[in-house]
């Protein structure tokens, strides 16, 4: 296959003359020309940011340049889904498209992901009216497919420990007692077949009691701190919806907004998120102190980067105040998409000092961890 086509989309249309030669008197065939005009419409503003004037080779026959919407549809229909998923991250992020998600008709042409919702979250303040609408939609459709991804296995982790002291009537093979069915049934061993004849097959009992433990997720909304966020009001409406367990939300920056009231519908709670600003993370751990009836049954989990922007010996001092009211505390390491960690160590160490277990948790791994804590 001849590599010159794809040499002169990435080298653009300044390479025409040094590459005519090799392309022949045809030039581009039509489907690199599609190509070439999608990626022109783009990552032509590179020569513009390098102080190349848009007509500054003079006028040309090219085609007019194609609106947002038809941009987009080019780029779907030329490119893998991956790749056309960079292009309009590239958009977004590098060039500052913010049309893609500001137009109601061009939002709605884009592909609904944990990428797109990042973006919604953080151009928050410039979706208004019935682009608002489309943005609730594609938010919704997000976050219920990481619900969807999480809640199951969550749940089941919560669902009761086996209970080695009880048998139950019902067979599950995944609660069957293995030494305890030999033990019942040794007395029906048939010497002569040398076999033993189970009569009788013992299974556990799951043991289903309610945990009465409050649970007040503290989490940091300044910018870094997106992902953390997204999976954080996903944690919280799943956690609310298990027997027995009060869940709190509590998001902040150098301010506070007690979002309780919206742990059930985490659409409305990432809506209500203001990404930026600065952080006082002890001024949000004590207007939590103030959340906690029970400290022996309350478990606070802190998410945050633990880059503090106020005095870090208030922090620590907040931090020590809980922990010596014996509530169960953890650190949560900011994750970002790749679910890598983020975080001041230094801060992490005195905090860990003081009593708070610090850790990088997955939302599954950290159900593992509640579990282990409440039982």
């Amino acid at each position: 296959m001849n590599v010159l086509p794809r040499w002169r989309l990435v080298l653009g249309k300044f390479a025409d003359n040094r590459l005519q030669s090799g392309l022949g008197a045809q030039g581009l065939g039509e489907r690199y020309r599609r190509l070439d005009r999608t990626l022109d419409f783009l990552y032509g503003r590179e020569y513009q940011g390098r102080g190349l004037r848009k007509d500054g080779v003079g006028g040309t026959l090219d085609p007019s340049q194609p609106t947002l919407v038809n941009w987009l549809g080019e780029v779907r229909e030329l490119f893998p889904r991956d790749t056309a998923e960079v292009i309009e991250k590239h958009a977004l992020d590098r060039y500052g498209l913010t049309e893609l998600v500001t137009d109601r008709q061009t939002l709605e042409r884009l592909e609904p992901n944990q990428q797109l919702l990042r973006t919604l979250l953080g151009l928050r303040r410039h979706i208004k009216g019935d682009v608002l609408q489309v943005a609730r939609r594609i938010i919704r459709q997000v976050v219920e497919e990481i619900r969807r991804q999480l809640e199951s296995e969550i749940r089941q982790t919560f669902a009761g420990r086996l209970q080695r002291s009880r048998h139950s009537p019902f067979a599950l093979a995944q609660n069957f007692d293995v030494l305890g069915t030999v033990r019942r049934n040794l007395k029906h061993f048939d010497r002569e077949r040398q076999q033993l004849v189970i009569e009788k097959a013992l299974f556990f009992e799951r043991n289903s009691r309610r945990l009465p433990w409050d649970i007040i997720l503290c989490v940091d909304q300044s910018g870094s701190m997106v992902d953390s966020i997204i999976h954080s009001a996903v944690m919280a409406r799943i956690l609310a919806g298990l027997p027995a367990l009060r869940v709190k939300l509590v998001v902040f920056d150098t301010s506070i907004v007690d979002l309780s009231g919206y742990v059930d519908d985490p659409v409305e709670t990432l809506l209500s998120v203001q990404l930026g600003g600065g952080t006082n993370i002890a001024q949000a751990i004590r207007y939590c102190t103030q959340l906690v009836e029970n400290p022996h049954r309350t478990i606070l989990v802190l998410v945050s980067d633990f880059d503090e922007g106020g005095p870090a010996g208030e922090l620590v001092r907040a931090v020590k105040t809980l922990a010596e009211a014996r509530v169960k505390l953890l650190g949560l390491a900011a994750l970002d998409g790749r679910a890598d960690a983020s975080y001041d160590k230094r801060m992490a160490e005195r905090l860990a000092a003081c009593g708070m277990e610090i850790a990088a948790l997955t939302p599954r791994r950290l159900a593992h961890w509640l579990l282990k804590v409440i039982s």
